[in-house]
């Protein structure tokens, strides 16, 4: 890509979306454009279409999804299903169609198999039966991948994608019903100090281990890719250190500086038991990442605070 090169990021104001503004206005990229919902519909094919052909990018980051935490996931199913499917396939064909030069998918750890060997490897992908709770948008994230592959294989499109871990940090969701199992925690413990409650719920047994990634490192591995990465296989995108929820938990607490109990709600779902994804594909390229878990908490309750949220 060149300074000058048009960019569109599908997804602009999501966490993932934002990061990659951020990382290419640092980078000195000034041509980026983008549209908020109230202008553009992605699920809607006629109105992507008519967008691409009147931009002509030539590069497209699709980050755009809907997205959740186990809880969200398992309760709208045909939503998560449908929406991210609609999304996808309209912004991968209009690429084609209207010859865009290269286009990174954003996909998801949770393509994997729930018992696949661990720490999960490219070639795991369809290999077993996914985790039941958010299978919708499993399915929906590796028809993007295929997708991409599918564009390359019949046409030459220059279509890549990547499965990031769990992300956290800055434009984070912090809804207690929809979000991730990190945001959803600093929320909690916020509340928790604020209000001098004894004890703080945590959900299932604390007993799974999560993998989590800073999203401007994120976002910074997919700069990288775009500059280095032309090949069909998907790349996964992570720290490669895993954490009980429990620990992490208690890291939240510690940083958020809450002096009450943890109990954990067994009667809840725990998801997948572990999920670490295998990155020395992405770190044999050149590229590892740079926020430690502890010092990534602390900057994303900093962006909680800052925005005020209640």
């Amino acid at each position: 890509m060149e300074k000058n090169s048009k960019i569109y990021i599908a997804g602009h104001n999501g966490m993932v979306g934002s990061a990659i503004h951020r990382k290419l206005k640092i980078e000195g990229f000034t041509n980026i454009v983008f549209r908020d919902f109230s202008e553009l519909d992605l699920t809607n094919q006629h109105s992507v279409f008519q967008f691409f052909e009147n931009e002509k990018p030539e590069y497209v980051i699709l980050a755009a999804a809907k997205v959740g935490g186990i809880h969200a996931n398992n309760t709208y199913r045909a939503e998560f299903l449908f929406q991210n499917l609609m999304i996808e396939a309209n912004i991968i064909h209009a690429a084609h169609q209207n010859g865009v030069k290269k286009l990174l998918f954003l996909g998801s750890s949770c393509i994997y198999p729930k018992m696949a060997p661990q720490p999960l490897k490219e070639e795991y992908l369809l290999s077993g039966f996914l985790e039941s709770t958010n299978e919708p948008y499993a399915i929906a994230k590796i028809a993007g991948i295929k997708l991409c592959e599918s564009y390359r294989d019949q046409y030459g499109d220059n279509f890549i994608s990547v499965m990031p871990t769990n992300l956290y940090g800055p434009n984070d969701n912090y809804d207690l019903k929809n979000s991730h199992v990190l945001p959803a925690l600093i929320r909690k413990f916020h509340e928790a100090k604020l209000n001098n409650l004894p004890q703080v719920e945590i959900w299932g047994s604390g007993t799974p281990l999560r993998e989590f990634l800073y999203v401007d490192d994120l976002a910074d591995a997919c700069y990288f890719l775009m500059q280095n990465y032309n090949d069909k296989g998907f790349v996964n995108i992570g720290s490669g250190k895993e954490i009980t929820i429990k620990d992490l938990a208690l890291l939240i607490k510690d940083s958020i500086q809450y002096k009450g109990e943890l109990k954990f709600n067994a009667s809840m779902p725990d998801g997948t038991p572990r999920k670490l994804l295998d990155v020395s594909k992405l770190n044999s390229l050149g590229w590892k990442y740079k926020t430690e878990l502890k010092e990534g908490i602390k900057l994303a309750y900093s962006d909680f605070l800052n925005r005020n949220i209640s």
